[in-house]
């Protein structure tokens, strides 16, 4: 796909693009593209989608049932604490096993951690609370 310049009469992608609701202080960690996906805004209620309660294989489960190599968990939190920020459940985003469910705080850190990512998003805009996506079983 050619690009046009936006001066040349056919708006450029920034002016033909629709704005999304994204509660302030989100950024996804990836360079793939999924970047605008990963909101845990829901645009219709203009609330922050929170997991209801933990899902089946949540990374604060006992057991290390999504078998994260030694540190990995402290590393997850350290970052999301150090951003003021949150961790975003596995099992919600869209590369994982349940591509058409919507992103969703993990409720596993909400329980542990109040960051001010997480406080501003719920005096602001308040959270809906979603189930989490149904366990898939392979057989």
């Amino acid at each position: 796909m050619s690009s046009i310049p936006s001066d040349a009469g056919t708006p450029g992608p920034a002016e033909t693009e629709t704005p999304t609701w994204q509660p302030p202080g989100v950024e996804a960690d990836v360079d793939d593209g999924y970047t605008a996906s990963l909101s845990v805004g829901d645009p219709a209620l203009r609330k922050t989608r929170l997991l209801s309660r933990q899902c089946d294989t949540c990374i604060f489960r006992p057991g290390n049932l999504m078998h994260l190599a030694d540190g990995r968990l402290h590393d997850l939190v350290a970052k999301a604490r150090d951003g003021e920020s949150f961790i975003i459940c596995h099992d919600t985003l869209p590369y994982h096993r349940h591509s058409d469910v919507k992103p969703a705080i993990c409720r596993g850190f909400a329980d542990r951690y109040s960051t001010r990512g997480l406080q501003l998003l719920e005096r602001l805009f308040g959270f809906v609370e979603v189930d989490p996506p149904p366990t898939t079983t392979h057989g």
